[in-house]
């Protein structure tokens, strides 16, 4: 017979927390099986890796009412019934509306918002305190069509190296599903148009070096087979799945840190909700000192301005955003009218 509920004790910084998870054994992930008590499970297991790397941020919660195979919605403004404990933090969005959003700062908010069927979570790359300025520089490859995780593995590689040729230090995890992300700590002194400018001028510098292997043409009818490097996931209000967020795919793959020599080879497929927690019992969390010594995005700034100079302007914005000063206009190249493009 089903539960219709059960608690979890879990420690927290206050004392232990009760959260209560109810119809424990209502199925998640059909195919490999889990249910929502051990996604639950799960959070207390990676607790502290995960609040390392997602907690004081801004953070949506995309919910899943009947598990993977129902349909998803996000909550960006916290959802009724939060615990007393639980905090938010008032943020910007593109439309200039702002909006309070949930921020987690211990292992129980995970599994209450597991409880509030939460799977993947969406944090900010600023922090609570700062929530205009980025303290992380975020670059999203994605494997287009045709290629996939091991085409992404040498444009990772070779993403790092630039990266620390503008003194960025590159930390690498899976996806979850096809593609690569690495992340860079950056000094959070620049807004978000700064820091997706500073991504852009990386991308681009990147693209010239593997031109057969790299784009940042935004419209995928010119991207080819190559890796597409995601420039508009550095926006405000545009997120990627978190470090140790599983995602919604039939084999609870889990976005997974990983140590620069585990990245080629790597399954992204072998990390899920039932393996992480081993894997980071034993090998510790890659990502346990990203914020250490964070860097500047000086030197790619000074590169953003050089290609202005050198005629590349700027790139398309997502539909949803406001028109955007020195933006092309959001047509794909082959329905363009060559009249109008001025």
């Amino acid at each position: 017979m089903a539960r219709d509920a059960t608690t979890l004790e879990i420690d927290g910084p206050d004392g232990v927390r009760a959260v209560r998870v109810s119809s424990p054994d209502r199925v998640v992930w059909p195919e490999a099986g889990i249910t929502k008590l051990e996604l639950a499970e799960y959070f207390v297991a990676v607790g502290e890796a995960f609040v390392a790397a997602n907690g004081d941020r801004p953070v949506s919660l995309e919910r899943f009412r009947d598990g993977i195979g129902g349909e998803s919605f996000f909550s960006k403004n916290p959802p009724k019934g939060a615990p007393g404990w639980m905090r938010d933090v008032m943020v910007t969005y593109p439309s200039g509306r702002s909006h309070p959003q949930l921020v987690i700062d211990e292992p129980a908010g995970a599994v209450w918002a597991a409880q509030m069927n939460t799977i993947v979570f969406h944090p900010w790359a600023s922090r609570a305190g700062a929530p205009d300025l980025p303290d992380q520089l975020r670059v999203d490859l994605d494997p287009q069509p045709g290629t996939g995780f091991a085409d992404a593995v040498p444009a990772a590689f070779a993403l790092r190296e630039l990266l620390a040729e503008v003194g960025l230090t590159g930390f690498v995890k899976t996806s979850g599903n096809r593609g690569i992300h690495v992340f860079a700590p950056i000094e959070p002194a620049h807004e978000f148009l700064d820091v997706r400018h500073a991504v852009i001028a990386l991308g681009r510098e990147l693209e010239r070096r593997m031109p057969d292997r790299i784009t940042t043409a935004w419209w995928k009818e010119e991207r080819g087979e190559r890796i597409f490097v995601d420039f508009n996931q550095a926006n405000r209000d545009r997120t990627m799945a978190g470090a140790y967020s599983p995602r919604a795919l039939p084999t609870a793959a889990v976005s997974c840190p990983l140590e620069w020599d585990e990245l080629e080879g790597a399954d992204p497929a072998a990390h899920t909700v039932r393996s992480v927690p081993e894997r980071l019992a034993e090998r510790g969390d890659p990502w346990a000192h990203m914020h250490d010594a964070p860097g500047r995005i000086d030197t790619l700034l000074d590169w953003w301005q050089r290609d202005l100079d050198d005629g590349l302007g700027e790139l398309p914005f997502p539909p949803d955003f406001p028109k955007m000063p020195g933006e092309p206009p959001r047509v794909q190249p082959s329905r363009k009218n060559l009249a109008n493009w001025e």
